[in-house]
């Protein structure tokens, strides 16, 4: 049996035509969203679909089942459903059309806004530019009147300031102050404005020069002691209003005076004033920038006063007591007070002290130890003398032994002595005795290593290699020859003969002992001597004096600025030649990491050799550039070394030197590179200060 209008469709056709993706009947649809708010709707798949139809129709059953199988039921069932889905899916594409369509139109429309607001936007941004034009005119508008108004209103603020100057002058020359700015002890302020600059204009007048000068004193011996009494109580922004009012008077530096004499009152409590002065002038660092204009002068001149007087008195307390009467003592004291002046020295370099702190440091050193420092090493020397003899000596007494005079040969006629030794008579009977004494070694060793560590700290660089041969030398005499020659001297006398019998060598003895003496001695020469007296000393010094003898001040400051012809200085040029030469030996007598160590050492005494000397001469604008090749120069120099950081000081030496010509409206780009901006302020100020133009306003507006 079939139905009309529809062909019998077999079981494999049905399901084919079952599964075929379809809009889904009512039946099936999801539920409305209230209801499915937590979880996700199961949309069934085609065979599901097929199955759960099959299972709805009567007779679409199995043949086991309670009711028989009626596939004309089912198909019927089908055919149904099937034109429900086709009806359901023309009814949804239509609805995609229709919303396609709307969304199309809206897309025109949304265009059409789109292009409309651009338009809008362009017209806004028109009127913009034409606004900031209007603004930019009014606003120079306003500038010009403003000067007009000010070249107006300074000549009339002048003329009214001129008017109650003489007010006030011909109140002096009357002989009586009437105005309230000199009777009112509150606005002293004020008075001391006006006494500053009558000060200024009564010079030409005799008759009133006398009474301003005297309230001018007053003025400031009154602002002085308010100054002192604000300190006192510790009112730090009344001291800074003062100190500013002060800073155009005479007084001035009195203030400054008053200021670090009350800084120093009970700052010295404790038994060590190197501390003490160390405690101090971090206090007074923290506070001198809230107080004063010129805070790092300020600072500078309390350094200089705790030198000069606290810490010179104090040296001159320790050392004159035993100058004369202990020379032990006095050289352990010196050593004392120098290092720890140097350490304090080391302290105070990281405050603010001006251009050149390490040397303002060192001659403050220098200021306190010169006197003493002059004949160290003829005092060094003497004492080392007679504390080897008296070390030699009191072994001597103790042995009960009296020394005899040996040659002049020493141990370099030794074989001469023992041939010339077969053929004496009877021998020198020692009884045993090898007449050397490790405690007397260990000694004279103690003794010399203490005075080679004076000579290094005490002694000037360049008189170091030459002072510390002169110890060597004493060490040498004493335990060399006074000792171990003269043991191996009476020890040959000590020879028996060759025929003599039961005869006791105790000359190999005195061999053996010498032998590990000497490698004591041979110790103490490699540890102390040899870093002090090392060669680069004298390369350096040969540096400098190239330096010295063939720089010229006109080099860097040339009379005719547009006729300078070379690419560098005739003394870069023969410095360069000597630090080449000097780099090829070292790398030729030596190897390892020893090459390195020394050719770092060599670089970084290069380095501060050249800084050193660049900073003695002032630069015009070609002397500068002219600098630059120089440093250029010793740069290629340096790249020789082969050694990092000694490349790297260079590279940041020849950035400063740019600051020698950069125009100033770029210095502080320039100093915020970046190999200038770690650098301290004080040294890029240091060699800005080396320009020629420094002086200049502009300059000067620039770099501040």
């Amino acid at each position: 049996m079939t139905v009309t209008g529809v062909p019998p469709l077999s079981g494999t056709q049905l399901t084919c035509y079952a599964i075929r993706p379809q809009p889904m009947p009512t039946m099936f649809r999801t539920l409305p969203p209230a209801a499915n708010a937590h979880h996700v709707p199961h949309v069934p798949h085609g065979d599901e679909y097929i199955e759960r139809l099959v299972w709805r129709t009567p007779g679409g059953g199995s043949r086991g089942g309670s009711e028989a199988f009626d596939p004309k039921r089912l198909l019927e069932e089908f055919v149904n459903h099937i034109q429900e889905l086709q009806i359901m899916d023309e009814r949804i594409q239509r609805k995609v059309e229709k919303l396609e369509q709307q969304c199309q139109k809206e897309a025109k429309e949304f265009a059409k806004k789109v292009q409309e607001l651009q338009k809008s936007n362009q017209v806004a941004f028109q009127h913009f530019q034409e606004l900031d034009e209007h603004i930019s005119y009014v606003a120079t508008k306003v500038c010009h009147l403003g000067d007009q108004l000010e070249g107006v209103n300074t000549p009339r603020q002048r003329a009214v300031e001129a008017q109650k100057l003489m007010k006030y002058f011909n109140e002096f020359l009357d002989g009586e102050l009437k105005s309230d700015v000199f009777t009112n002890s509150e606005k002293i302020k004020e008075a001391a404005d006006i006494i500053q600059k009558l000060h200024l204009i009564a010079q030409e007048f005799s008759d009133v020069k006398s009474k301003i000068a005297s309230k001018y004193h007053d003025l400031e011996c009154q602002l002085i002691q308010e100054f002192t009494s604000a300190q006192k109580k510790g009112e730090i922004s009344r001291m800074r209003e003062v100190a500013a009012v002060l800073l155009h008077f005479k007084g001035y530096s009195h203030c400054v005076d008053v200021y670090i004499k009350q800084c120093q009152e009970g700052a010295y409590m404790r038994n060590d004033i190197f501390e003490d002065a160390a405690i101090l002038c971090q206090r007074v660092n923290k506070q001198v920038g809230d107080i004063f204009s010129n805070p790092e002068t300020v600072l500078a001149k309390l350094i200089q006063n705790v030198f000069e007087i606290k810490l010179q008195s104090f040296v001159k307390d320790q050392l004159e007591e035993c100058r004369k009467s202990d020379a032990e003592q006095y050289l352990k004291n010196l050593y004392d007070l120098y290092t720890r002046t140097t350490n304090l020295s080391s302290k105070l370099m990281e405050f603010n002290l001006g251009t050149d702190k390490q040397t303002f440091l060192s001659k403050l050193i220098k200021s306190i130890f010169i006197s003493y420092l002059e004949n160290y090493i003829e005092v060094e020397t003497g004492y080392l003398k007679s504390r080897s003899a008296m070390i030699l000596q009191r072994y001597y007494d103790s042995k009960n032994h009296q020394k005899r005079s040996i040659g002049t040969g020493g141990i370099q006629d030794l074989k001469e002595r023992i041939r010339q030794r077969t053929n004496l008579g009877p021998s020198i009977d020692t009884h045993g005795e090898t007449f050397l004494s490790q405690e007397v070694v260990v000694n004279l060793l103690q003794e010399t290593k203490q005075a080679f560590e004076r000579c290094h700290r005490l002694s000037d660089p360049s008189d170091l290699p030459r002072n510390a041969f002169r110890i060597f030398t004493i060490l040498v005499e004493f335990l060399c020859i006074e000792h171990i020659d003269y043991a191996l001297d009476t020890g040959l006398a000590g020879i028996p003969s060759s025929d003599s019998r039961n005869a006791n060598l105790y000359f190999l003895d005195v061999v053996h002992q010498a032998n590990t003496i000497f490698h004591l001695f041979d110790k103490q020469f490699n540890d102390h001597l040899m870093p002090l007296i090392r060669t680069l000393n004298c390369m350096i010094g040969q540096m400098k004096h190239i330096l010295a003898a063939e720089q010229k001040k006109t080099d860097f400051k040339p009379e005719d600025e547009n006729n300078v012809l070379i690419q560098y200085t005739n003394a870069c040029v023969k410095v360069c030649a000597y630090v080449r030469k000097q780099v090829e030996k070292i790398k030729n007598s030596m190897d390892g990491k020893n090459v390195d160590t020394v050719l770092m050492e060599f670089g970084v005494r290069f380095h501060r050799l050249i800084y050193e000397h660049l900073q003695q001469y002032s630069y015009s604008c070609m002397g500068g550039m002219l600098a630059i090749c120089d440093v250029a120069e010793y740069r290629k120099c340096a790249k020789d070394f082969k050694i990092p950081l000694v490349l790297q000081l260079f590279d940041t030496l020849h950035a400063l030197c740019n600051l020698l010509v950069v125009a100033p409206d770029n210095l502080k780009q320039v100093c915020s590179g970046e190999q200038l901006a770690n650098l301290d302020k004080n040294i890029l100020h240091s060699f800005v200060q080396l320009r020629a133009d420094y002086r200049s306003a502009r300059l000067a507006r620039h770099f501040s």
